[in-house]
């Protein structure tokens, strides 16, 4: 297993470079000037804004100053951000955690009820409740997530006044339990599918008749035998899903302002930050190439018979 970790430990090297140097090219290919889009009249004088950029490093030629990220990247230096003249991994440093607070919350959910309402589902398959689990499903999956964030903000704080409509400074968890359902709507619904599915099939498995004619308790089979074949897919889905959540965190941050990750991306972007645009990108990345590491690492102990080579 050492020299297969090592091994897929490599592969994310071309992989993290690749996506960094795609959204860097991205940001540099967008019409305007960084600068004085973000500076605005500060450095109305020309020559202060090409001394702002010569100290920036944005009058080197692209691939340059994406060789000098990459070089402080390893080092710990995400950039400066132009507007604030701050440290990148400051800015992300404060924004950073009530976004992972969300993502992990919205995870937990996702995976709890998602697998709940899929083995119930599952395990009674052409049934009213594994049609109604479809039917519910199939509402979330089309719908959204800003359209869904609007209805539960309207339902649930305006109308039943049951939470905040918006989140405040000190994010306290009671006030992120509905961002982050609504974050995790789309996630459940495919977890749910997933599992539904997977349960199913396996329990038309030969293996799951020989346990039932063995004698061995319905408990025994569920839990053991068809749950523990059933869930490789369900984890492989679970396990890109915390990046897919911190992404999609923009839209759901921006409806409930919450002060996180999402919100500074969509600043970044309006302004062109492209230090601070690539730097995000590249922690969801790495959150992403670890959380895909850990999820093959897995498989082993959900099948014995997955052997790495």
């Amino acid at each position: 297993m050492g020299h297969y970790v090592a091994r897929r430990l490599l592969q994310m090297i071309p992989v993290f470079i690749g996506s960094t140097a795609l959204v860097f090219l991205m940001m540099y290919a967008l019409p305007g000037d960084p600068v004085r889009a973000l500076a605005g009249e500060q450095y109305s004088d020309p020559t202060q804004i090409a001394a702002l950029k010569a100290e920036l490093g944005l009058d080197k030629p692209i691939w340059w100053q994406y060789w000098d990220y990459l070089t402080g990247l390893v080092q710990g230096d995400f950039g400066t951000q132009i507007a604030s003249r701050r440290p990148v991994a400051e800015v992300i440093a404060d924004a950073w955690p009530v976004t992972v607070q969300l993502a992990l919350f919205a995870l937990v959910f996702t995976t709890v009820v998602g697998v709940a309402l899929g083995i119930v589902a599952g395990l009674r398959p052409d049934s009213f409740r594994d049609r109604a689990l479809l039917g519910l499903t199939l509402v979330l999956v089309s719908m959204p997530s800003f359209v869904l964030g609007r209805l539960a903000q309207y339902f649930f704080a305006f109308q039943l006044d049951l939470v905040e409509p918006n989140v405040s400074l000190d994010e306290n968890w009671n006030e992120l339990l509905l961002p982050a359902t609504v974050l995790a709507a789309l996630s459940l619904a495919y977890v749910a599918r997933l599992t539904r599915t997977s349960i199913a099939e396996n329990l038309r498995s030969d293996y799951i008749r020989t346990a039932i004619a063995k004698g061995l308790p319905r408990r025994r089979v569920i839990g053991v035998h068809l749950l523990r074949n059933s869930m490789i897919p369900v984890v492989t889905f679970l396990g890109t899903d915390l990046g897919t959540l911190m992404a999609g965190a923009v839209v759901t941050e921006g409806i409930f302002n919450i002060h996180g990750i999402g919100s500074l991306v969509f600043d970044a972007l309006g302004h062109r930050e492209g230090a601070t645009v690539v730097g995000v990108v590249s922690l969801i990345v790495i959150v992403y190439l670890i959380c895909s590491l850990l999820v093959d690492l897995l498989y082993a102990v959900l099948d014995p018979r997955i052997r790495y080579v």
